[in-house]
């Protein structure tokens, strides 16, 4: 691989790393090419040497969200298995956490999206499916046994639905009731073997 190639792979990741969490801090209509090429470091000029339009580094942005999001959860999950602890617990409480309420542009781009997702152009939604569908095979990989796969469905809307609300209210006493109800509520229907204590 030579230094230039090597240079445009660094560029490419830094614009998507900063539009990843750009899309998910200020929505689809939020992100501007020149807000992000100049918090990347990069010239305006130079974002067409990596993408052919807006759209396109906005899916692609989507895409690295999903991604790394679930890299969170699915670490977070086999962290518990191998301490014998529920990988559900583990996802719902990450999932449904203080520090997921207050910091949208790292946590999943579903809750952070959803309703804008079905609004978008074919090439956005196209990446929004593969967000939500990513989402649910996380949930299902995680249930208990014993519960239906199809349970991911709910237990996915319950989630991304309760965080939405509970930004909704705020980083105040009324969100974080919000979310410590939900979480209370899918633990008990789901996984009533968990004794772990729900992580702020």
């Amino acid at each position: 691989m030579n230094i230039r190639s090597t240079r445009k792979e660094i560029s490419y990741d830094r614009i998507l790393d900063v539009a990843s969490k750009a899309i998910r801090r200020d929505g689809y209509a939020g992100v501007a090419v020149a807000d992000v090429m100049k918090a990347a470091g990069l010239t305006h000029g130079g974002f067409y040497a990596h993408f052919p339009s807006r759209e396109a580094m906005l899916a692609k942005a989507l895409e690295r969200a999903g991604e790394t999001s679930a890299e969170v959860l699915n670490r977070n999950i086999a962290a518990a298995r191998t301490r014998d602890e529920s990988p559900f617990c583990a996802l719902v409480e990450l999932y449904l956490s203080e520090r997921h309420l207050v910091s949208s542009e790292t946590g999943c781009p579903v809750s952070a999206l959803a309703s804008e997702m079905s609004r978008q152009a074919s090439e956005l939604r196209d990446a929004s499916c593969r967000s939500v569908v990513r989402l649910l095979n996380t949930v299902k990989d995680a249930l208990p046994a014993g519960v239906a796969p199809e349970s991911a469905m709910a237990i996915a809307s319950t989630m991304v639905g309760a965080l939405q609300l509970a930004r909704t209210l705020g980083n105040n006493a009324h969100g974080k009731a919000l979310l410590a109800a939900s979480r209370k509520a899918l633990i008990e229907q789901y996984d009533t073997d968990c004794n772990s204590v729900a992580k702020t």
